[in-house]
C-alpha cells in the first residue's frame, strides 16, 4: 500500500481541481447525447485530457466518439474506464421536484453518465498531477479510455473486440448511486438483436391470399417466444419490442415488420443456445407465414467478472477517505426528492440496509433509511452471483482485472433511469461524490503502483474466474455500431 502522506496529497490535487470536473459533469448533463451520438460530450472530455498534457486517440474500435487519452510510458498500464452518454425520453429540469421534462421527448442523464465520465477525469488527471509532481512524470501509464453507448449499444464490447484494452495491467471505474460501496457482483451477460420479418402487402379485403404478412410472422414468434420462457434456465430474461409493426393501414398487408429482442443469463455461455432457439423459432414463424426474416445485431455484452483483489484495494481506499458529510442544505434538498417517492419505499431501503449491516438492528436500519442521503461506507461484500442487469464493463472485465465502486450521488431511495436523477444530476450531492469516486479510483491505481504484488495477485486471480476460458465478442465482426 501507499504512503498515506502520498494518498494525501493525491486527494488535495484532485482537490485543487475540482472545479474542472464539477463543471464538465454539469455541461455533459446538459447535452444529454445518446448511444454514439456524443460529438459535444466526448469533445469535452477530449479536450479537458489534451489541455491536462494527455495525448489522444480518437475513433477507437472505428467509433468516432470513442477514444484513448494516454500519460506516461513505463510502469503498469492503468485502465481508466469513462461512460457519459445519455437515456432517451428522461428530459428532465434541473432541482424541479415534480416531473417536468426541459424538452418533449429529449433525452436526459437518469443514470449518471455525466458525473461518472467526470469522476474518471478527475482520476486520470490527478493521478497524473501526482506523479508529475512526486515522480518526475513516471512510474505508470495512465490510459483513459473513453466508451460511448453502454446505455444501448455496448461500446466497450466493440472496443474489447477490436483489442482497444489490450496490455492494459487494472482496470478502475465507478458509478453514481444511492449508497457508497463496492460493486461486488457479477451482471447478466446480453445480446440485442433486430429480427426484420419482409412480406408482400396486398389488399386486405379484396385480395388478402395476395400477400404475406410480416406483422403475423412477428405475432407468431413473439407466442412461440413466450412457450420458449418456460425451457430457459430461470435466470435469463427475453424482452422484446415492435420497432416496427408494418405501418398503421389495417386494409393493408404489413410487408415488413421488426422486432428487438434482449437475451440475458448470468453467463455468456448461456445466452448463446438461448439465442440459438430464439433464432429457429423468428425462423419457423417465417416458414408459416410465407415471408422471410433477417437477422440484424445490435450489440452485446459479457457478464462481469468481480476481481476480490483490486476491490479489497479499492474499498481500503474508501474506507481512509472516511464517509460522505453533507449540509444542511444539501440534506434538505434531498428530503425534497426522498418526499416524491412511494411510502412503502422506506422499508424497501430499510431492507437493504439490514441485509447490507447484518449485525444491527431493524431500528438502526431503520434510522439509516429514514436519512436523505446516504454518506457511509457500506460494508465489503463480494459474491459471483449477477445482478438484474447488463453492463459493458463485463467485456472490459474479461481483458484485466477490474474494480468498481458505487458512490452516492442521489437522495435514499430515488432509482436510476428516473426523473429523480435527471433533476438531480448536478446537485452538490451530485458533485461531491464524483470527486469523491474519482480520490477513490486514483488512490487505488498508486497502490498498484506502488505495491506490484497487488496487480500480480489480481491477475492470478483473473484467470482462475476465468477458468481457462478466452474472451470472446459475441457480436459477429462485420457488425459496426448502429
Amino acid at each position: 500500500m501507499s504512503n498515506p502522506d502520498a494518498k494525501r496529497e493525491l486527494a488535495a490535487l484532485i482537490d485543487a481541481k475540482a472545479r474542472i470536473f464539477t463543471d464538465a459533469s454539469d455541461s455533459i448533463w446538459g447535452y444529454a447525447e445518446t448511444r454514439f451520438d456524443l460529438k459535444k460530450s466526448a469533445g469535452l472530455l477530449i479536450a479537458a485530457l489534451e489541455s491536462e498534457g494527455f495525448h489522444v486517440e480518437r475513433g477507437a474500435a472505428g467509433m468516432e466518439h470513442a477514444f484513448v487519452a494516454s500519460y506516461g510510458q513505463d510502469g503498469p498500464v492503468i485502465g481508466i474506464l469513462a461512460e457519459y452518454d445519455a437515456l432517451s425520453n428522461l428530459s428532465q429540469v434541473c432541482d424541479a421536484t415534480e416531473k417536468q421534462p426541459l424538452e418533449a421527448d429529449g433525452n436526459g442523464h437518469g443514470c449518471g453518465h455525466n458525473a461518472l465520465g467526470a469522476g474518471a477525469l478527475a482520476a486520470a488527471v490527478g493521478l497524473k498531477d501526482f506523479l508529475a509532481k512526486s515522480r518526475n512524470g513516471a512510474g505508470a501509464t495512465i490510459k483513459f479510455f473513453g466508451c460511448p453507448a453502454e446505455e444501448s449499444g455496448s461500446g466497450k464490447a466493440f472496443m474489447a473486440r477490436d483489442g482497444v484494452f489490450d496490455g492494459t495491467d487494472i482496470m478502475l471505474t465507478w458509478h453514481p448511486w444511492t449508497e457508497t460501496r463496492i460493486w461486488g457482483v457479477s451482471s447478466l451477460a446480453n445480446y440485442q438483436v433486430y429480427f426484420n420479418f419482409k412480406g408482400v402487402s396486398a389488399h386486405a379485403a379484396a385480395a388478402p391470399e395476395m400477400g404475406r404478412s410480416a406483422l403475423d410472422a412477428a405475432e407468431l414468434m413473439s407466442v412461440g417466444v413466450n412457450y420458449l420462457r418456460e425451457h430457459i434456465i430461470q435466470d435469463a430474461r427475453i424482452h422484446y419490442a415492435y420497432t416496427n409493426a408494418g405501418g398503421a393501414s389495417p386494409n393493408v398487408v404489413q410487408p415488413n415488420a421488426s422486432v428487438l429482442y434482449f437475451i440475458r443469463a448470468p453467463k455468456s455461455s448461456q445466452v448463446r443456445p438461448i439465442f440459438e432457439r430464439v433464432t429457429d423459432i423468428a425462423k419457423g414463424a417465417a416458414l408459416m407465414t410465407g415471408t422471410k426474416v433477417e437477422i440484424e445485431w445490435d450489440s452485446a455484452c459479457a457478464e462481469y467478472i468481480v476481481n476480490d483483489t483490486l476491490a479489497r484495494t479499492m474499498h481500503e481506499n474508501m474506507r481512509e477517505l472516511g464517509e460522505l458529510k453533507y449540509s444542511a442544505d444539501e440534506l434538505d434538498y434531498a428530503r425534497k426528492y426522498v418526499a416524491t417517492l412511494p411510502e412503502e419505499n422506506a422499508k424497501n431501503v430499510a431492507a437493504l440496509i439490514k441485509k447490507s449491516f447484518p449485525d444491527i438492528g431493524q431500528g438502526q436500519a431503520d434510522a439509516m433509511a429514514s436519512e436523505p442521503v446516504q454518506g457511509e461506507l457500506f460494508p465489503y461484500a463480494m459474491s459471483d452471483e449477477a445482478m438484474k442487469g447488463s453492463t459493458d464493463v463485463g467485456d472490459a472485465s474479461w481483458i484485466a482485472p477490474t474494480a468498481q465502486a458505487l458512490v452516492t450521488c442521489y437522495p435514499t431511495g430515488t432509482v436510476s433511469h428516473s426523473w429523480q436523477w435527471v433533476a438531480s444530476g448536478k446537485s452538490p450531492i451530485a458533485r461531491k461524490g464524483l470527486i469523491y469516486a474519482g480520490k477513490a479510483m486514483a488512490m487505488t491505481a498508486l497502490d498498484v503502483i506502488d505495491d506490484p504484488s497487488i496487480a500480480e495477485k489480481a491477475k492470478q486471480e483473473h484467470l482462475e474466474r476465468l477458468g481457462g476460458e478466452r474472451y470472446h465478442c459475441a457480436i459477429p465482426k462485420d457488425v459496426t455500431p448502429r
